[in-house]
């Protein structure tokens, strides 16, 4: 007897980069006839999952397809990508004609929503084939383009536009001059009661200063900017990195701290080097306030190597080693110097020193200011008189419990008394539970119902399971938007 041999069906080819791509018109479509800023948002995500697949003849060929031929914007576009097409090569094979186009189609290509989107696939490309000056050119148009329409269907399209705008400036390293440009913007989008582009539009501006190290600006912009209830999680977390940033120049170390541990806990997975850099801000604030870290904030995954230098520093101010912290910040000075934290490094010298004189009161009950100075390796030219004095700052400061014997030229610690019978156990609880109750309020805050929830009728159990499945899709639609690219 023959073998039998199952003949399965072979699976369906992947459409092509131009076929997803054209998906993306009808997004854009259906979103602005539905007034549907969901269907816009897609259209980014569809744009981003195809972005590395991206060629010179496909993106031609989408921009045949999708703007009108003689129409302004393709004639303004065509070149970047001719430019790149013409020193990759990629137009010696004829790109595939575009046939079978709908009376949707012809009637959509004269969208401006279609005609931003593609100013924003140029730029992204150019940004992607490295050619910086090209997607500055192309990302301004796209801008001065923007201030001649006022559609709120485009508000999710100017937002992502505005953010290579910004993005493709800073590249080039000329960021200052489009801070006035910016502002305008900001300002137009306020009266337009756009929400989403002043979320944007004002993260851009605080990036903008801070890179310069503007700090007071920063502040004066973000304190007399009116701010709503944020529409993007992605910009919110943005402005709370920025927020703790400023926080922790201004010394406010306690507000700093929170907003740059709720960043790092809001952001999408995906935005692993964004976690990074509030891990990195968050850690010095917090040795700035005296806490030690535990090991296991600079264990988690994908982030070990970038943050071995400060779980180094974390280390020489655990144990109040001088000499260690002075060789952990000049092996490291480059990094603390790219991180923009070389001068909150500076002023952990002084928290190196509280502890390691706090440790030397718990070890000896009397101990001379001379042995003092040799274990805190202070290298001035009067050790004993520097030390006699940061002895004497750090009992008043309550930092330690002892007493100075000036004729002697000692210092005399007293006795460890029970620590429960202080403060600091109700101190630390009252923290948790604050932390524990702000959680609450921010989830109770996040939640969303459906349009009918306030409706009360009672429903049959066919109905009570058709809209809990319409429920869990629409939670896990919202999680596709908040992994979105951050």
């Amino acid at each position: 007897m023959g073998q039998e041999v199952d003949m399965k069906p072979a699976d369906p080819a992947p459409p092509s980069v131009l076929s997803q791509m054209k998906v993306v018109i009808t997004s854009i479509e259906k979103g602005v006839s539905n007034k549907e800023m969901r269907l816009m948002a897609r259209a980014n995500r569809q744009m981003l999952v195809v972005r590395r697949q991206l060629n010179a003849s496909v993106v031609n060929a989408f921009l045949k397809h999708a703007l009108p031929a003689g129409s302004d914007a393709l004639a303004r576009l065509s070149p970047f990508v001719a430019g790149i097409a013409k020193n990759e090569k990629d137009m010696d094979v004829d790109t595939p004609p575009i046939s079978g186009q709908s009376h949707v189609s012809q009637k959509q290509s004269g969208l401006p929503e279609v005609e931003i989107f593609c100013y924003l696939l140029v730029t992204i490309f150019l940004i992607d084939q490295k050619q910086l000056e090209e997607s500055k050119t192309c990302s301004s148009a796209a801008v001065k383009r923007l201030q001649q329409l006022n559609r709120r269907t485009l508000d999710v399209l100017a937002a992502r536009v505005y953010y290579y705008y910004s993005y493709s400036h800073e590249l080039t390293n000329s960021l200052a001059d489009i801070r006035g440009t910016l502002l305008a913007l900001h300002q137009t989008a306020t009266l337009r009661h756009d929400e989403l582009g002043q979320e944007t539009l004002l993260n851009l501006l605080l990036r903008n200063y801070l890179h310069y190290n503007l700090y007071d600006h920063a502040e004066k912009l973000r304190s007399k900017t009116q701010r709503s209830d944020s529409h993007s999680n992605q910009q919110l977390c943005r402005y709370l990195y920025y927020l703790g940033k400023i926080r922790t120049i201004q010394l406010e170390y306690t507000d700093a701290k929170e907003c740059l541990l709720q960043a790092a806990r809001k952001a999408p997975t995906s935005a692993r080097g964004f976690k990074i850099q509030c891990t990195k801000w968050a850690v010095i604030v917090r040795l700035l306030l005296g806490e030690i870290l535990e090991r296991t904030t600079f264990m988690q995954p994908g982030m070990r190597k970038a943050l071995r230098p400060y779980f180094d520093l974390t280390n020489a101010v655990r144990i109040g080693d001088l000499e260690l912290f002075r060789q952990v910040a000049e092996k490291y000075s480059s990094v603390f110097t790219a991180d923009k934290c070389h001068n909150l490094i500076v002023r952990l010298r002084h928290n190196v020193i509280r502890t390691g004189l706090r440790n030397i009161s718990i070890a000896y009950s009397r101990i001379s200011l001379a042995d003092v100075a040799t274990k805190l390796h202070l290298d001035s030219a009067t050790p004993v008189d520097d030390a006699e004095s940061i002895v004497t700052k750090a009992i008043r400061d309550g930092g330690i419990d002892a007493s100075v014997d000036h004729s002697n030229g000692w210092m005399q610690s007293k006795e460890t008394s029970d620590i429960y019978s202080t403060q600091e156990p109700q101190q630390a609880f009252h923290s948790r539970i604050a932390f524990c109750l702000n959680t609450h309020n921010e989830a109770v805050k996040a939640l969303r119902f459906p349009p009918d929830a306030h409706k009360k009728q009672l429903e049959s159990s066919e109905k009570r399971r058709e809209r809990q499945q319409q429920e869990q899709e629409l939670a896990k639609h919202i999680a596709e938007e908040d992994d979105d690219e951050f």
